[in-house]
């Protein structure tokens, strides 16, 4: 990223929210490093130097501030980093992959050699994997302090530390600050946690917030993910998004539920999680950060739409908690009305899913896992309404996600994951479109043989369709979702 001094201050004066996350402010006269949008005083021209990541800042010697608090910004989508493989990368470490694995096995992920890995991350972010991963664990902590009631041992184990002595040096170290000093100047004030807590003092339910660059369209998300809720999985109401949800944990499981709104005065969504998804944090703000598609830049996207965006600004194209599940959903969708859809796919959880305990609203199932579909006849599928073609499809699917032979997830190789889903048979391309969309976060994707879209286009064949669909590129996917919300009747 080539951070022009002179621009960097400008746009530092500005307080653009357009650039939060874009770039981090260090202050030599104070030996810290700031968002864009910090409301402090701005520095001195001669005093102020510019990173592309907060691990590049902490590098060079600096703290993050208190009062922006840089672990807040929002992130980069898969366009705006240099190396789609490396941004692949940045995401898992910060979901916590390293914590469990080594940079060999985060090579094989992002499907490249080590060697090669090392070189590009380095030239992307300004630092090293490791030094990168150290920065992550830092901020989590930090977080967690700020946010949470957590003892000290959870948040360093949860933050990915192996000991509370090698945290609490690593913190000192680093920040220059006690970990419980930390955690006291926060309850003072600067907090954003509302947790109750229990007779224990550990708050039974935490509470995080995820920045977003506005303009966000908060109801048309929402709107959005209402009309394809499955029942006993989601739940849409009063504003709030809800659903189960199952992680992997080490060689466990977990299944919860999170909860999800919109804080507008804050230009961030709060997601409130129980106690039981505290190991894996990490993973549920990264994947609720996808679902939500807070690394969009509006500005450039809406610009590019033009009038199509014009009375909806800041629609969001809403990904994936888990990419297998809406893979599913887009199967069982082909040639099938919505709500009939919806049923199958709500039959299909309640029978095969995991259940879960003291969630709001009327969720109690989380969706099955590839592994547990995989290991289904195809009759299982097909006696709960799915016809049979469908039902290989899924599980077909199922048996390749298990293996580990697709990934579906924002991080997997585009090409080649769009080869493997269009060999299974009874999968369109249409499916593929909409798969590539939601589940791998292709802001391209472009399901041009949905009659629905074609429909509402109204061209008079594929090849005028498409020409007319190239004035959106790169952004057809979000030009999409804004096809679909005129049309109650479309489900994927």
């Amino acid at each position: 990223m080539n951070l022009d001094p002179n621009l960097c201050y400008r746009t530092l004066l500005s307080r653009d929210r357009r650039f939060d996350g874009w770039f981090y402010v260090a202050v030599s006269s104070t030996g810290i490093y700031c968002r864009v949008v910090c409301p402090v005083r701005p520095p001195k021209r001669e005093n102020c130097s510019y990173f592309p990541t907060p691990a590049a800042a902490e590098k060079a010697g600096f703290r993050p501030c208190l009062r922006c608090r840089p672990e807040l910004a929002p992130g980069n989508g898969l366009l705006d980093a240099s190396s789609q493989l490396a941004h692949a990368a940045a995401t898992l470490i910060t979901e916590g992959f390293l914590n469990d694995a080594n940079l060999a096995d985060l090579a094989n992920r992002v499907g490249v050699t080590e060697r090669h890995l090392r070189r590009i991350f380095a030239a992307a972010y300004g630092v090293s994997m490791i030094e990168f991963a150290q920065t992550q664990r830092l901020l989590l902590a930090k977080r967690l302090l700020t946010d949470t009631t957590l003892p000290l041992a959870m948040v360093a184990s949860t933050a990915g530390f192996g000991s509370v002595r090698r945290f609490n040096d690593l913190f000192v170290s680093r920040y220059g600050l006690n970990p419980l000093r930390l955690r006291k100047t926060s309850s003072t004030g600067t907090s954003t946690s509302t947790s109750t807590s229990t007779s224990t003092g550990v708050s039974d339910h935490l509470r995080f917030t995820l920045g977003y660059r506005p303009p966000f369209s908060w109801p048309g998300v929402l709107a959005f993910l209402s009309r394809r809720a499955i029942s006993s999985v989601e739940h849409v109401d009063n504003e709030v998004y809800s659903r189960a949800v199952e992680l992997k944990s080490g060689s466990a499981r977990v299944a919860a539920w999170i909860s999800v709104r919109d804080v507008p005065q804050r230009h961030a969504i709060e997601v409130t999680v129980p106690l039981a998804l505290a190991p894996v944090i990490g993973q549920v703000l990264g994947r609720v950060s996808r679902l939500f598609d807070l690394s969009a830049r509006p500005d450039l996207i809406d610009a590019q739409l033009g009038e199509l965006a014009a009375d909806m600004p800041g629609m969001r194209v809403p990904g994936a908690f888990d990419g297998f599940e809406i893979a599913v959903r887009a199967i069982a969708g082909q040639q099938l009305s919505a709500p009939n859809a919806r049923s199958v796919l709500a039959r299909i959880a309640v029978r095969f899913g995991t259940g879960i305990a003291d969630a709001p609203g009327n969720i109690s199932t989380a969706f099955p896992s590839a592994e547990a579909l995989a290991a289904l006849p195809v009759s299982s599928l097909s006696d709960l309404g799915m016809t049979a073609a469908r039902a290989e499809a899924v599980i077909e699917l199922a048996e390749e996600v298990a293996s580990g032979r697709v990934l579906l997830e924002p991080m997997a190789p585009l090409d080649a994951t769009l080869a493997a889903l269009r060999r299974i048979r009874g999968v369109g391309e249409s499916t593929v479109q909409t798969i590539a969309m939601r589940a791998l976060a292709w802001p391209n994707a472009f399901p041009e043989g949905d009659a629905v879209l074609r429909r509402q286009l109204n061209q008079p064949g594929l090849s005028a369709l498409r020409r007319h669909a190239t004035r959106w590129e790169p952004w057809r996917a979000y030009a999409t979702l804004h096809i679909w919300r005129h049309s109650e009747e479309h489900y994927s």
